[in-house]
């Protein structure tokens, strides 16, 4: 629900509602800087850490965005979000308008939200293989370790060659799940399927450390 004029969210000192719509219009330009790089449908996934439980943003670069608690940055989603979530209550079934939605919720670090409208859009469009690897990626991020793997499974059904997928899946269990023997599985399974990777550097380099750590661990 966005935020109403002249108000901030309960228990949230909050932006005054004027530069929230300001800060806003500003992020839908150029986008929010939030410190991170997400898994999901990106080009370059980078490897991923389960945030930590805290009510602060990741800093920003000097000259970008001031650095935003969550409390902020939901309410800048909400009101960016607003519109579209109107939006979808007249057409619930448009697809494109629900990843939207929960894209928005997902660039501001509040992955329960757009989990939940990632969801919302594989319950009408199941093989989405783009929308359930950010739900896995939104799910990975809020804990669920476990409910990330199996979105990622499921979308390998439909697209067992799927680039962000394999590379996620191999991601999540090694760092995610500490196996790193389905970690190389993955990524060999992904080095195969696409012999001119951009990445194949990056992917041996981690299968690599993978098998490190198995050594290690005998």
């Amino acid at each position: 629900m966005a935020t109403q004029p002249g108000s901030a969210p309960s228990g949230n000192p909050g932006l005054p509602a004027n530069q929230a719509y300001a800060m806003a219009a500003a992020c839908l330009v150029v986008g929010l800087a939030i410190g991170y790089f997400f898994l999901g449908g990106r080009k370059n996934p980078a490897m991923a850490h389960i945030p930590t439980a805290t009510n602060t943003a990741p800093a920003t670069a000097p000259g970008t965005h001031p650095q935003l608690t969550l409390d902020q940055m939901k309410q800048m989603a909400d009101v960016q979000a607003s519109t579209l979530i109107e939006k979808s209550k007249a057409d619930p079934k448009n697809v494109a308008v629900l990843v939207q939605i929960a894209s928005i919720y997902q660039s501001t670090h509040q992955f329960k939200e757009a989990a939940g409208y990632f969801e919302s859009a594989l319950k009408i469009d199941p093989k989405n293989v783009s929308a359930r690897t950010e739900l896995a990626s939104c799910l990975y991020y809020s804990g669920d370790t476990d409910g990330a793997l199996s979105q990622l499974t499921q979308a390998l059904k439909y697209e067992p060659a799927n680039e962000n997928c394999l590379f996620n899946l191999g991601m999540i269990k090694y760092r995610g799940k500490n196996d790193p023997k389905g970690a190389i599985a993955a990524w060999q399974q992904l080095l195969k399927a696409h012999p001119d990777l951009d990445r194949k550097v990056t992917v041996e380099k981690m299968i690599a450390e993978a098998q490190g750590s198995l050594t290690e661990k005998k």
